[in-house]
């Protein structure tokens, strides 16, 4: 194996030297492009900013190191990318079919404490993930979530119950997170399928709201939130 040729090839001094150039100017140009973006273009971003993100991506690399690639198209290419950029945000702005096409709209994923299940198969998001966003909002059942929504830009929106409306709920971290092994008398339980918190007998017993019995019932906690 020629680890010379591997690394080196057929790079020159000069030819180094001109990648150094080529590569200041093409990240020069990325900072410039993305600044022009405004400041949506540097927070989470939505599948129409990302596809954004991953064209200037290669556009500006292939510059950089690529002998027979003037820079200046790479510019020519980042202007109408910028264009379209503009074009496209400016149509959202005015027209809500067109934002609803570009970026989607926002997913409950909880209303009153309970799981949007039809939203959650929509959004593509595992319970994992979704407690996962709970608990870094201090977040330790669902009865303490009046409405939760998945944003377009993948971040999660929480809207919380005062302390006093406070429900029963399905418990979100995983030692809580568990299947009951007995029925203690006077407790709630909440189905580990959809939230539904109910005085139960059986524990094989089908839950009301989404017919699941193989899930499991995890017992319901009325916590309030800790601030």
């Amino acid at each position: 194996m020629n680890w010379l040729s591997i690394f080196i090839y057929d790079t020159t001094w000069s030819f180094a030297a001109e990648i150094a150039i080529r590569t200041v100017i093409m990240f020069s140009l990325v900072i410039l492009f993305l600044r022009f973006t405004g400041k949506r273009g540097v927070r989470q971003l939505t599948i129409f900013e990302l596809t954004i993100i991953l064209s200037l991506g290669s556009i500006a690399g292939d510059p950089m190191f690529t002998e027979d690639l003037p820079v200046i198209q790479a510019v020519l290419i980042m202007s109408i990318v910028l264009l379209l950029y503009r074009l496209c945000t400016w149509l959202a702005s005015k027209h809500k079919a067109f934002e609803l096409l570009l970026e989607g709209k926002p997913t409950y994923i909880v209303e009153n404490g309970l799981l949007v299940l039809e939203d959650v198969k929509k959004g593509r998001m595992s319970h994992d993930e979704f407690f996962t966003e709970m608990r870094k909002q201090g977040i330790r059942h669902l009865g303490q979530v009046h409405m939760g929504l998945l944003e377009t830009d993948g971040e999660f929106s929480v809207l919380l119950f005062p302390d006093d409306e406070t429900q029963y709920g399905l418990p979100v971290f995983p030692k809580e997170f568990q299947p009951a092994q007995f029925i203690e008398f006077g407790h709630r339980y909440a189905c580990m399928h959809c939230g539904y918190v109910d005085r139960i007998s059986d524990l094989n017993s089908p839950c009301k709201r989404c017919h699941h019995n193989t899930v499991g019932w995890a017992r319901a906690l009325n916590n309030k939130i800790v601030n």
